[in-house]
C-alpha cells in the first residue's frame, strides 16, 4: 500500500541488500515508499521487487526520474569499491537527491543482513581511501559467541565500532566500559536502537562507568563482571593534546592499561587485545610511547598469563572518520568555505576505514596467538592534502578555486609521515588477509623499570615529592627508554 507522507524512497542496488531493506519498509509503512530500485545489472531491468520497478543504467536513469523535495536515494551495495561509490554519490547529487543515505560496508553486515536502521547519512569517510577488504565477518567473530565481552572506550570511534559489529557475534553480554557518561549513555543508546531495528541478536548490553586509573575499582568490575574477552580501545590520543598534557597521556595510557591488564590476569580473562597504533613505532611523540609501553606491557603479561590464555596486541594508523580526526575537520572548514588547513604538503598518513579495521581487529583477536603483535595492512600511503582536496569536492566545492588550502605547518609532536613497522622489528606473513605478524627482535625490553620510573611522576610518592607532574622529568624517564621521543629542552616541568 502506498504511504504518502513519509518520504518516497530510490533504492540503489538491486541485490540481497537492497531487497531487505525494501522488504523491511514495505512491513513498516510509517518507513516510507519504495518508488524503485536503480541498477546496472541488464538481467534485472524491467523486472519488479516487492511491487517497485527496477530502473537503470543508474547513470542515464537517475537525471530522468520525476522526483519530490522528498525523495531519498539509499545506496544499498554494501561490497561497492571507493571509486563506485563516489561515482554513484556524484551522480545523484546531480539528479538532485538532497538526501543520500547509504548502508555500512560489507566489514559491518553479517551475510548480507542489513536492516534500514543501519542506514546513515553518506560522509566524505565513504568515498576516501582504498576499498575495505571484504572480511567475511560472520566467520571472524564467531569464535565469540557465548562469551561474555568488555570493550574499553566503548563510547570512542574505536570501541563503539567495536561494539556494534560484536551485536552480531552472539556474545552472552557486551560491556561497555567507559569514562565518559554521556559517550556511553550514546553508544548504549544506539545499539539498543539497532536490535531493535533487527540487528545483531539477543545480546544483553551492559553500559558501565569507570576509569582506567581507578585500580581497585578495575580489579573489581572485571572480576564481578566476570568478562572473558576484552577489547581495550581505551586512550586519550589526540597528539598535541597529549603533548601539551604529558603526565595525564601516561597516567591514562599506560598505568591504565597496566591495571586493566592486572585485573585480567587476577581474574581470569581468557584474551585480551589490545588495539594500537602506528605511532608507536619509533615513537616520537608522547602520545606514541605510551602506546609503545602499553603494547610492551600487554605482551609482557603473557609469560604470567601461560599457555592456555591469549594476551595480544592489533597494531594500525589512522583510520577515516575517527572523533577528533582530519576528515570531519576538512568537512566542516570546507563548508565554512576554507580555508581547509593541512600541515604540510608533503604530509603522508596511512588510512583505513573504522568498520574494516575493526573487522580485521575481531578476526585477529581469534586466530592470534597470545604475546604476539599483530599489524593490519594499511595499504599505500595517502597525501593529506589529496584528502583535503577530496573532501571540498564532497562538499560540491572546487580546491584551490571556491576553497582554498592553507598549509600551517606540523604541530607538536607530529611527523611528516608515520611507519608502521620500527627499527628491531620485522615482519611476517600470516593465512588471513590484511593480518601480519610483528616480530621483534633484540634485547627484551625493562618494562617493571620503565613502569617505576614513571610511577612516581605519575603518582605522588612522598619519598620524591618534587617529581610529581613533573613534564621535564617525565619527558626524561621516557626518553631513557624509548630514546625517539622528541626532546624538549624548554618544555616547562608543570
Amino acid at each position: 500500500m502506498q504511504n504518502h507522507d513519509g518520504p518516497r524512497i530510490y533504492i540503489v542496488g538491486a541485490g540481497y541488500a537492497g531487497r531487505s531493506i525494501a522488504r523491511e519498509i514495505g512491513a513498516k509503512p510509517s518507513l516510507g515508499t519504495v518508488v524503485a530500485f536503480l541498477d546496472d545489472d541488464p538481467g534485472k531491468l524491467g523486472s519488479k521487487i516487492a511491487g517497485a520497478p527496477v530502473l537503470g543504467p543508474v547513470s542515464e536513469i537517475a537525471r530522468l526520474l520525476a522526483r519530490t523535495p522528498a525523495d531519498e536515494a539509499i545506496i544499498a551495495i554494501p561490497s561497492a569499491s571507493r571509486e563506485r561509490l563516489r561515482e554513484l554519490y556524484f551522480i545523484l547529487k546531480r539528479a538532485g537527491f538532497a538526501r543520500i543515505r547509504i548502508l555500512p560496508d560489507v566489514a559491518q553486515i553479517v551475510e548480507g543482513d542489513a536492516h534500514l536502521i543501519q542506514a546513515r547519512e553518506i560522509d566524505p569517510r565513504d568515498l576516501l581511501g582504498r576499498s575495505p577488504v571484504a572480511v567475511g565477518l560472520k566467520e571472524s567473530i564467531a569464535w565469540l559467541r557465548g562469551k561474555r565481552v568488555l570493550v574499553t572506550g566503548a563510547g570512542g570511534s574505536i570501541g563503539s565500532e567495536l561494539s556494534r559489529q560484536l551485536l552480531s557475534a552472539g556474545v552472552e553480554r557486551l560491556y561497555l566500559f567507559g569514562h565518559g557518561e554521556n559517550s556511553i549513555y550514546q553508544i548504549d543508546r544506539e545499539l539498543r536502537a539497532l536490535q531493535a531495528g533487527g540487528v545483531g541478536e539477543g545480546t544483553a548490553v551492559v553500559p558501565v562507568i569507570g576509569d582506567l586509573q581507578d585500580r581497585e575499582y578495575l580489579s573489581f568490575i572485571v572480576g564481578r563482571l566476570r568478562a572473558e574477552v576484552v577489547f581495550h580501545a581505551a586512550a586519550y590520543k589526540h597528539v598535541p593534546m597529549t603533548e601539551a598534557n604529558t603526565v595525564a597521556a601516561v597516567s591514562n595510557n599506560v598505568f591504565g592499561t597496566k591495571n586493566l591488564v592486572d585485573a585480567a590476569l587476577a581474574n581470569g580473562v581468557r584474551r585480551l587485545v589490545l588495539v594500537s597504533t602506528d605511532k608507536a613505532v619509533d615513537p616520537y611523540c608522547v602520545y606514541g610511547a605510551t602506546k609503545q609501553l602499553s603494547e610492551r606491557i600487554v605482551l609482557a603479561a603473557q609469560a604470567e598469563a601461560g599457555s592456555d590464555r591469549e594476551f595480544m596486541v592489533v597494531r594500525f594508523g589512522n583510520v577515516l572518520g575517527s572523533r577528533g580526526s582530519i576528515v570531519p575537520l576538512f568537512k566542516e572548514q570546507a563548508e565554512r568555505g576554507g580555508p581547509v588547513t593541512v600541515t604540510d604538503p608533503r604530509a603522508t598518513r596511512y588510512f583505513m576505514t573504522i568498520p574494516e579495521a575493526c573487522s580485521l581487529v575481531l578476526k585477529a583477536g581469534g586466530v592470534g596467538r597470545g604475546g604476539e603483535s599483530y599489524i593490519l595492512d594499511m595499504g599505500e600511503p595517502v597525501l593529506i592534502r589529496e584528502l583535503a582536496e577530496q573532501v571540498i569536492r564532497f562538499c560540491g566545492f572546487e580546491p584551490h578555486k571556491d576553497v582554498p588550502i592553507e598549509y600551517i605547518g606540523l604541530r607538536p609532536g607530529e611527523r611528516l609521515e608515520e611507519r608502521l613497522v620500527g627499527s628491531g622489528e620485522r615482519l611476517s606473513p600470516t593465512p588471513y588477509a590484511k593480518i601480519n605478524r610483528l616480530e621483534r627482535l633484540g634485547p627484551a625490553f625493562p618494562v617493571d623499570e620503565a613502569l617505576a620510573a614513571l610511577l612516581p611522576i605519575c603518582r605522588r610518592d612522598e619519598a620524591s615529592p618534587r617529581h610529581y607532574r613533573n613534564r621535564r622529568a617525565l619527558r626524561a624517564a621516557i626518553r631513557r627508554y624509548i630514546p625517539s621521543v622528541e626532546d624538549k629542552p624548554d618544555e616547562p616541568e608543570y
